[in-house]
């Protein structure tokens, strides 16, 4: 009685529950379902097509050194897993549970209807920060430590179902699944690149983490760059925080800056989870606002010559643009200005973020929804439990880029623009030559409109009722913080919101 072993964003043997669990039920059938619905989905981009495609040869490698090679179908989940079952009489299906998009939640709801329709025992295994029908986020912190702090899973070896056609290998996997999408310098997939970043990181460019990592320029190098990794799964979150810690263990007692960076990078892997556990516990998550006073706060039509503008990098306010032809470019931004840019799109061009978190979640290579989604609407202020924060893009640009650099890589059109104006070069007397053709006058005033932004959002705060449907946000999705003697002043940079960069 064969066993499929469906790999969907755990793309490695290593530290791999469910390739344990199938291991141990017989002959095995490891696939990888290519979905073209899925990659055609406006949140879906062909630059996390081409990583995760990049990620498939090690795996099918690894896969058939434990003895059974790696089969890779192109369709819908349900026909594929159907085919499979006729031809080799499959009784059995494993997998990881997925915390993803609202269409990877309803294909798992099918493919549930197929399992029990057909009498497949369909055995989903919990990812290891993630609770399935929690109860609750009371001691949910403490539950995830104690299982992160387990053992790393070891590869095992497999049986191979004998009857299985030659398999198809990664090079079957179709290279135009996803729409024609150039980012020439996104950060390539495969496990080896991961392991890559993540001892590059710990023995090298993650010293000054803590310290560097709200810095476009600086965070380039110094932050972890595994979330690509972590989100299509070629490296666990378990094997970040086990070498993570053995690191902390080597560099305990010194005062070379590694400590902290070390606990600040162990945090951000806490708050990865934090955060993909809201999407979990509330898929509506991507289509509601977490309070739902929020609603009409903002048009659901967007302007569509200022959401064009954010996207093109030409709303005429330097830092943002930066920031957006960076990501167009290389697929990722440190977690900042992540923040930022989100936060001017909401507040100041009044973009309403069910506009705009599609086309961002495109932008990222490493896309993880339970985390965008959650920063999406924290940062454009519709939780109802987090504290309202615009950020000033003119104040970020000097500080975070006091030297222009990043800002004038990015838009070289700037590079006759003094230092003092850099950041508003609407207030320059020569703005003149750079109006039409060479750069934008801005969209909107910074101030002005993030003054109406903030009017707008309080008011919603003081509506009837606000507090009370508040109050039900927070039971159900703030985190837990433990009482604390004295306030700590935090460091740079670490303040409560997640690295989305990591």
């Amino acid at each position: 009685m064969a066993t499929i072993l469906w790999f969907k964003r755990d793309l490695r043997v290593q530290d791999n529950a469910a390739l344990r669990l199938a291991a141990g039920q017989g002959p095995v059938i490891p696939l990888y379902i290519c979905e073209p619905e899925y990659w055609a989905l406006p949140d879906s981009s062909g630059r996390q097509w081409s990583f995760l495609r990049e990620c498939l040869p090690e795996l099918a490698r690894d896969l058939t050194a434990l003895g059974a090679p790696l089969q890779i179908r192109t369709g819908d989940a349900v026909a594929v897993l159907e085919d499979l079952r006729r031809s080799h009489g499959v009784r059995r299906l494993v997998s990881h549970e997925e915390t993803g998009n609202l269409w990877t939640f309803r294909r798992d709801l099918r493919v549930g209807e197929w399992a029990k329709a057909r009498g497949v025992d369909w055995q989903e295994v919990a990812q290891p920060g993630i609770e399935r029908r929690s109860p609750g986020r009371d001691g949910w912190a403490s539950r995830r430590t104690a299982r992160f702090r387990g053992p790393l899973l070891e590869p095992c070896s497999l049986s191979p179902v004998a009857a299985l056609s030659d398999p198809l290998t990664a090079g079957n996997a179709p290279q135009d699944l996803a729409a024609p999408d150039p980012c020439p310098a996104r950060q390539r997939g495969g496990r080896a690149e991961g392991l890559s970043c993540l001892g590059g990181f710990l023995s090298e460019r993650g010293q000054h983490y803590r310290k560097a990592m709200s810095s476009p320029l600086e965070g380039e190098a110094a932050c972890s760059r595994l979330s690509p990794h972590l989100a299509f799964g070629s490296l666990s979150p378990r094997e970040a925080a086990h070498a993570g810690a053995a690191r902390q263990a080597e560099v305990k007692g010194t005062r070379t800056g590694w400590r902290g960076s070390l606990a600040s990078f162990q945090a951000r892997l806490a708050w990865r989870d934090h955060f993909m556990q809201k999407l979990e516990d509330a898929p509506r998550l991507e289509l509601a606002c977490l309070h739902p006073a929020y609603e009409a706060l903002r048009p659901r039509t967007p302007d569509q010559i200022r959401l064009n503008a954010f996207f093109a990098g030409e709303t005429g306010v330097p830092f943002v643009d930066a920031c957006m032809r960076m990501l167009a470019h290389t697929g990722w931004l440190n977690f900042r200005m992540r923040a930022m840019v989100m936060s001017f799109a909401s507040y100041n061009l009044w973009l309403d973020w069910r506009a705009t978190a599609p086309l961002l979640a495109q932008r990222f290579t490493d896309y993880e929804p339970g985390i965008h989604l959650s920063q999406c609407q924290m940062q454009s202020g519709v939780t109802g439990m987090n504290t309202v924060r615009i950020y000033n893009p003119v104040k970020q640009g000097q500080e975070q880029d006091p030297d222009g650099i990043f800002t004038r890589r990015w838009l070289p059109e700037l590079s006759e623009v003094p230092e003092a104006f850099l950041q508003t070069p609407w207030a320059w007397s020569g703005a003149g030559a750079l109006s039409g053709a060479r750069y934008p006058q801005p969209l909107v005033d910074p101030i002005e409109s993030a003054r109406a932004a903030r009017e707008a959002v309080f008011a919603v705060r003081r509506q009837a009722g606000f507090r009370e449907a508040a109050a039900k946000v927070v039971k159900a999705h703030a985190s837990r913080k433990p009482p604390r003697t004295r306030r700590r002043k935090p460091a740079r940079g670490d303040a409560r919101q997640l690295d989305l960069g990591l």
